[in-house]
Formats: C-alpha cells, sequence, structure tokens
C-alpha cells in the first residue's frame, strides 16, 4: 500500500530489487484514442503480485479464513482470454467448500446486534429493510466480481484482489480517472485496514462487556469495562505477535465450535416465551433508521472476502450468477441474521442491548457460560481479524525499512497497532454506536460506493452505459445511497457518542 504513482517500465530500487509498475498510458492509445485496442497487445497493468494480501480476507463482522496461499501470472498468447484457464491454486475449493467458507466469512459477531438493529428500525420495518439491504449487498458483490472477470480478460491476468480490481477499473475508465488509479488502491487498502482494526477494537468492548457481566455476579467490587478492555488487551499483546498463521488456525476451530454452541444455546433463550407482535414497535422515528443501516451493513457486509474466495475456486463461473453459489450463501446468512434480529428484538423489545447476549439472564449459569464461550471465541477470533490490516500495513512499509531493522519494525507495528486498539476501545466503550460507526464509514463505502464506481469505470467505452444510460442511473443511486448512510450514520453515532460522553456514563455502567 503505497502513494507513490510510478508510470514506465519495471524500475531498480537502491537495493537492487524489482519494483513493480503500472503503466498508465501508451503512445498506441494516444495515436488511437482506444484503450480496449491497446490492450490486446499488452497488458495495461503489469505486477508481480496480484495481491496485495495472499490470503481470504474478511471485513465487517466476519470471523476470518483460514489463509491459503494463492499462484498466479500473465499469459501472453493472443486469442480470447480465459482467466479461469490460467489460475494456479495449490488447494481448489470446489462449489461445496466455498459455499462453507462463504458462511464461515459472513457468519461472526455480527449476527449478535441484529436485534439492536431492529430496535432502530421497528419489528415490521426492520424485517423488509434487512432483506432490501442484504439484497443490496449482494447484488453489489455480483457487481464487483463480475468487473474482476472482465478485467482479468481484457488485461490477461489470471485473478485480482479487491484493490488491484479498483486500480485496474481506474487505469480503464475515462482519462480523467486514470491519474487517480493509485488512490483508489489506496483507499480501498485505507478503508480495509480501518475496517478490520475497527472490527478488532469492537470485539475488545464485546469480550470485556461480557466477562465484566459475568464476573460482576461474583465480585463485590465492580470493575469498569475499561479496566476490563486493557485486562483482556494484555495477553492480546503477545499472542498477536505470532507471525505464522498455521500456528493460530486450532485457535479458529476452538473458536468456530464455542460460536456456534453459543449461538444455538442463545437461539433457545431468544424464543422462549415470546411476546405477541403487537407489543412492539412496527416501525420507529427516522431519526433512529441511520444506526439501523449501520448496524445491518456492519453484520451482512463481507465484500473483503469475496474476490479471495473467487480466486481460489475450482470453478469461478459458478461465484456468480443464477443460481450460484453466493446467492446460496448469502440468502442462508440474510435470512438467518433476519431469523435473529426479528425474534431477538420481539424478546427483549426496548431493553434490547448491543449484543443479544448481554440481554441473556446473569443469574442463569448456563446463560454464563454462554457470554464466556462467546467471549472466548471472539477473544480468539481477535489474532486472525488482526492478521489482514498488520498484512496490509506491513507490504507497504516493508521495502522502506532497513533489512537488519525488519524484524524489530514488525513487531513494534504488531505491539503498537494492539495498543491502538485497545486505546480506542477504552476511549469509545458503547458497542452500539461503535459498530454503527465501523458499518456506516468503512462498508457503505467498500460495499456500495466503491463498486458502483468501479463499474462505471469498467463499462465506460464497453460495452457502455446502455439503454437510456440505466446503468449510469442504477449506478448512481447506489452511490448516492452509500454517501447518504456515510453520512446520516457517521453523524448519529458520533452524536450517540456524545450524548454518552455528556450524560458522565463513559461506559462505565455497561
Amino acid at each position: 500500500m503505497t502513494l507513490a504513482v510510478i508510470s514506465g517500465p519495471a524500475t531498480e530500487s537502491n537495493n537492487g530489487a524489482k519494483i513493480p509498475t503500472v503503466v498508465t498510458v501508451y503512445d498506441s492509445e494516444r495515436k488511437n484514442g482506444n484503450r480496449n485496442n491497446a490492450s490486446m497487445g499488452q497488458p495495461k497493468f503489469i505486477r508481480s503480485d496480484m495481491a496485495d494480501v495472499p490470503a481470504q480476507q474478511a471485513a465487517g463482522s466476519t470471523l476470518p479464513l483460514v489463509l491459503t496461499r494463492k499462484k498466479g501470472g500473465d499469459d501472453g498468447e493472443d486469442g480470447l482470454y480465459n482467466p479461469f484457464e490460467h489460475r494456479k491454486v495449490e488447494h481448489p475449493t470446489s462449489d461445496l467448500e466455498t459455499f462453507v467458507h462463504l458462511l464461515k466469512g459472513s457468519l461472526g459477531s455480527g449476527i449478535l446486534a441484529m436485534p439492536m438493529a431492529f430496535a432502530n428500525a421497528g419489528l415490521w420495518f426492520g424485517l423488509l429493510a434487512t432483506f432490501a439491504v442484504g439484497t443490496l449487498c449482494t447484488y453489489c458483490v455480483h457487481v464487483l466480481v463480475k468487473c474482476a472477470h472482465i478485467l482479468c480478460r481484457r488485461r490477461k491476468i489470471p485473478m485480482m484482489g479487491f484493490a488491484d480490481v479498483a486500480e485496474q477499473a481506474f487505469l480503464d475508465g475515462p482519462p480523467a480517472l486514470n491519474r487517480w488509479s493509485r488512490f483508489i488502491r489506496f483507499m480501498v487498502n485505507t478503508f480495509l485496514v480501518i475496517d478490520l482494526l475497527g472490527c478488532c477494537c469492537i470485539y475488545l468492548v464485546f469480550v470485556a462487556t461480557n466477562v465484566q457481566q459475568v464476573v460482576g455476579v461474583y465480585m463485590d467490587t465492580e470493575l469498569s469495562v475499561r479496566l476490563w478492555i486493557v485486562i483482556v488487551s494484555a495477553p492480546l499483546v503477545f499472542m498477536c505477535l505470532v507471525r505464522n498463521l498455521k500456528f493460530l488456525t486450532p485457535f479458529s476451530m476452538i473458536a468456530n465450535i464455542l460460536m456456534f454452541v453459543g449461538i444455538v444455546i442463545t437461539f433457545i433463550y431468544m424464543f422462549s416465551d415470546l411476546p405477541a407482535p403487537s407489543e412492539r414497535a412496527g416501525i420507529v422515528p427516522p431519526a433512529q433508521w441511520p444506526l439501523f443501516f449501520g448496524t445491518v451493513i456492519f453484520a451482512l457486509e463481507g465484500i473483503g472476502v469475496v474476490m479471495s474466495l473467487e480466486n481460489d475456486m475450482k470453478n469461478p463461473s459458478h461465484f456468480i450468477g443464477c443460481p450460484s453459489v453466493l446467492n446460496f450463501g448469502m440468502g442462508l446468512v440474510i435470512g438467518l441474521y433476519t431469523l435473529v434480529g426479528f425474534f431477538g428484538y420481539l424478546k427483549y423489545g426496548d431493553e434490547t442491548q448491543a449484543s443479544i447476549t448481554l440481554n441473556l439472564p446473569l443469574e442463569d449459569k448456563l446463560a454464563q457460560s454462554v457470554k464466556l464461550m462467546i467471549a472466548i471465541a471472539i477473544f480468539f477470533t481477535f489474532t486472525l481479524q488482526f492478521y489482514v490490516p498488520v498484512s496490509i500495513l506491513w507490504k507497504g512499509i516493508e521495502s522502506k525499512i532497513p533489512a537488519a531493522r525488519q524484524n524489530v519494525s514488525e513487531y513494534g507495528m504488531r505491539v503498537g497497532l494492539v495498543c491502538l486498539c485497545c486505546g480506542i476501545a477504552v476511549a469509545l466503550p458503547n458497542l452500539g454506536p461503535f459498530i454503527s460507526l465501523i458499518g456506516a464509514v468503512c462498508l457503505s463505502t467498500l460495499g456500495m460506493i466503491v463498486p458502483a464506481v468501479i463499474e462505471l469505470a469498467v463499462y465506460y467505452e464497453e460495452p457502455g452505459f446502455g439503454r437510456f444510460k440505466w446503468r449510469l442511473w442504477k449506478n448512481s443511486g447506489l452511490i448516492l445511497f452509500g454517501i447518504v448512510g456515510f453520512v446520516t450514520g457517521t453523524y448519529v453515532s458520533i452524536r450517540e457518542f456524545q450524548a454518552e460522553f455528556d450524560g458522565g456514563h463513559g461506559g462505565d455502567a455497561q
């Protein structure tokens, strides 16, 4: 991740290492003004490694996947290029395996916040709006993957990551966008890092709040949630020094088992003694809707994981379309999230808290075990979620650090980032507005605005915007919706934080 713009053939750095470059303009393009003709002779995008992070990465509320390394390369043969035939993946995944990975990457801690989302929308409005937002998120994933396939064929590149697609789309788009190609790559990676580190902060608050509730039952003196955040962060400083993901895989397995068992038991509590739907608000005042939007986007948006999943498939053409792995997977995810949100809010009403586990009875031993199980699961998930932003950041600065100091520098960066997450969590220990803020700021941008801009750039010359320029109007609507969600969600979340601090709560009473 770098801000530098380099044009021309590959150059050598001071230490002799090859630096991959991006060639933004070709002489043949200047002569005939047709970028697509120029692309038939040679690719615009010249990179030694098309993936920022050779990993299956997660975004939003997702549980990170076990990372796998991929191999790829360019093919110089003329004629119709099929990128799927040129992918070299060590262990390609079947449709079923990809479906399971998609579920694993999408069914994360965000499902526990869905009842709170419904509390900020109303029972019936939340039901309809969750399906609508989930369908919109799924459609934007379709747009991103389809544009990636088009760009791979144009430039004879076997596979691309999210940031690669954004950068190449700007190089293929209107000339005014070409100069911003490196910036859009930087922006996508930056928002991914902010999103994932923000999720780490949310994890710290989540674990600390649940542990505080359970331990508070057996302690005469109740410790503040801020102190618990510091206590929880201390062992994570050492756990996050592990650089080999292989050693973290057993923790992922434990986390998945504990999360599954905890959610099943939570369902048992949630479905017992349900009141009548007429006892809950069907729709709440619009002023609360931005919090709903931010929370649902945080919970449902997993666009950061889709390109890695698609790149690893044995049959990538099965990922999108109708029917497809994506449609089946996201359909199930949307259904489960809606189920939890609807019945969670129906059960607890206005008393619904930021995580449904916080509504479970404190005096019940089984409920206490659920809170601890899910807290431990999220605790172990922190190290996996932490891996991806560290990889993106380290790749951006590694070449600027002398070889003799790289180990010390990387360990220092890891410790510093854990401390940064701890500091942010201590400053903002309210889960509700925090979740909404991350969803509104990062995921409305990555999940809606960026895919819409990418499609406009990719379709700019060929095949165009369609009859009556319907693609232009459609994507303009997506961009506008994303901007409205970004602005209103951010504003309302910040006002929530301000009201909390003005009221003197500061999170201690959570």
